[in-house]
């Protein structure tokens, strides 16, 4: 069970110094991360476009410790659109954002994360396209759906994501599927305790399944997270029996994940959004990729030892 070490290591200092450092890091890192920089980030954006793909865009980082951080989170995700106004995608690049970075576990951190959101809710409103609250650890989340509600009173396509690893899921997705909101299934990828978890595979894959169902059979427009080919069919199946058409939910992939198959989806008609993130504090996010599949973490470690 190399997972849960993998997201204890996340949080170690002495972890990210040793994984900043190993020869093969930064070849590993460019396969999940689009680049460091906005400038570097929107060619990816463009190509993705031609070929038919959506994306959502995340600037990494979520170890703030002071307002002025939060802040520079908030300024770096107005510079982002910025330059997507430019592009005129629409919602075809919409973006994700973590309220960790806008200060959400600081003194008042909810207070100050809904302030910081707003303007970037607001400007990504202005060129047409949307913006997903991403969903952290589970202590979390209260403030998330409550600063989510509170941003659809004035911007009712503000999307948010759920966990199908979570006991409580099930009866938050049935809450947020009758709002009709945009809501985004992802099995979860922190280390949860048993006592608010699903620990087994199996039935955290049931209880996506069983939310999946509820999301279909809703009002609201199901964004499907997941590289699972078994879960991407059943998504299908689900759909049609719901009566939905192929506009009326997506899939989302990771940058850098199945990219073969996210172009067949695309091409036989389905909405393909890549989550595709970038920015210089990168650790984190990196690890959690590595946690999430073992085939990751043995990519990692053979490009180490080709590199050493």
């Amino acid at each position: 069970m190399l997972g849960p070490v993998i997201l204890a290591a996340s949080r170690s200092d002495k972890m990210r110094r040793f994984v900043s450092a190993a020869p093969g890091t930064k070849q590993v890192v460019a396969r999940f991360i689009a680049g460091e920089t906005v400038e570097q980030v929107v060619p990816i954006v463009k190509d993705a476009a031609a070929k038919g793909l959506e994306v959502t865009l995340d600037v990494v980082g979520e170890d703030i410790t002071t307002p002025e951080q939060a802040t520079a989170a908030r300024d770096a995700y107005l510079e982002l659109i910025q330059h997507l106004a430019d592009l005129r995608l629409g919602t075809k690049a919409e973006m994700s954002v973590k309220l960790s970075m806008f200060g959400q576990a600081l003194e008042g951190g909810h207070e100050l994360a809904l302030a910081n959101v707003r303007p970037v809710v607001e400007a990504a409103a202005a060129i047409g396209t949307t913006v997903t609250l991403d969903a952290e650890d589970h202590t979390t989340l209260d403030s998330m759906f409550a600063i989510h509600e509170e941003l659809r009173k004035d911007f009712p396509r503000t999307g948010c994501v759920i966990q199908a690893y979570l006991f409580r899921t099930e009866d938050d997705a049935r809450r947020l599927s009758e709002a009709g909101s945009r809501v985004r299934i992802v099995k979860g990828a922190y280390k949860e305790p048993a006592s608010v978890a699903y620990q087994d595979k199996a039935e955290i894959d049931k209880a996506f399944v069983r939310i999946l169902k509820i999301l279909m059979e809703g009002d609201g427009y199901p964004m499907i997270g997941s590289h699972d080919p078994r879960l991407i069919a059943i998504t299908q199946d689900l759909a049609h029996r719901a009566g939905r058409k192929l506009d009326e939910y997506e899939f989302q992939m990771l940058y850098g994940i199945r990219s073969d198959e996210q172009l067949r989806l695309a091409a036989e008609g389905h909405r393909m959004r890549v989550y595709t993130a970038y920015g210089t504090d990168w650790y984190g996010y990196f690890m959690r990729r590595l946690a999430e599949k073992p085939a990751n973490l043995r990519f990692f470690a053979r490009s180490i030892l080709t590199r050493g």
